[in-house]
């Protein structure tokens, strides 16, 4: 593999991130001249549902996407191996839950900035038909300027007959998960996105999940029953409302993007 790095002109550095069947590598690319993220899928171990419908759906989105907060990928191939390289764009500044484990949660102001570049980066997605499927901290990552860069595009999808499409998928992770998609019953992704959205923002400004996900069952009875924030955090009555009207359990009372950019503590510069 290394060898055939080189060839490419890349320089192959330490591992960065790693998974059950794919790695991430940071390199050096002498064509660019900055360095790059690498991942390495391995179709031979990966699962054939990944590999014959997951992978083939990234592939094709991750190649079109072009924002600046998404993470750009500049180049894919496979190798004789059975191994698929994606050439990617390095978020120098690691993802946000990193940052907030070691920072602590972020400042009312300096969370409003952030999530005001997730929201551009969704509403690009939502606005070219694709919804993300699993946002969480772990994939809001942040470059050496501190500009969200969204990155996994695995659980993507083409929204082939527009945002209403239903969707009977459990994708993404259980914590950012919508309750609709929790239940199981047939959902609109976008929908989803903006509740894993409400989710994100709850960790920004809170630094801990909103929703105990240990108990799949109690954490559905929390979602319908209302919303907490720690006492002592003082937040704006703008910012408390954004987050309630995302992290609403009815999905047909849950904003769309283009709603959500308009919320009066976006909408304040």
């Amino acid at each position: 593999m290394e060898t055939l790095l080189l060839s490419k002109g890349y320089h192959l550095g330490k591992t960065i991130g790693e998974g059950t069947y794919s790695k991430v590598k940071e390199a050096y690319s002498k064509r660019l001249q900055r360095k790059v993220a690498i991942k390495i899928i391995n179709r031979r171990t990966a699962p054939k549902d990944f590999i014959h419908k997951f992978l083939p759906r990234e592939l094709q989105i991750v190649q079109h996407l072009d924002h600046k907060n998404i993470v750009k990928v500049h180049e894919i191939w496979e190798t004789d191996d059975d191994k698929i390289c994606m050439v990617m764009e390095l978020a120098e500044g690691g993802d946000i839950l990193e940052h907030i484990k070691r920072e602590g949660p972020l400042p009312e102001a300096l969370a409003k900035t952030l999530f005001r570049q997730l929201v551009h980066a969704i509403r690009y997605c939502h606005d070219c038909g694709i919804a993300h499927r699993d946002l969480k901290c772990e994939n809001t990552l942040l470059d050496k300027n501190f500009n969200v860069k969204l990155a996994d595009f695995g659980f993507a999808k083409h929204l082939g007959s527009g945002a209403a499409e239903l969707s009977t998928t459990f994708c993404g992770s259980t914590a950012y998960a919508a309750p609709e998609v929790l239940q199981g019953v047939p959902h609109q992704s976008v929908k989803s996105d903006i509740w894993s959205m409400g989710i994100v923002l709850y960790i920004i400004l809170c630094g801990h999940l909103p929703f105990d996900d240990a108990n799949i069952p109690k954490m559905l009875w929390l979602q319908q029953n209302g919303l907490v924030f720690p006492q002592q955090l003082l937040l704006s009555r703008e910012c408390r409302d954004l987050v309630g009207r995302l992290l609403e359990p009815d999905s047909n009372l849950r904003p769309l993007i283009q709603e959500v950019c308009f919320h009066p503590w976006l909408a304040d510069t």
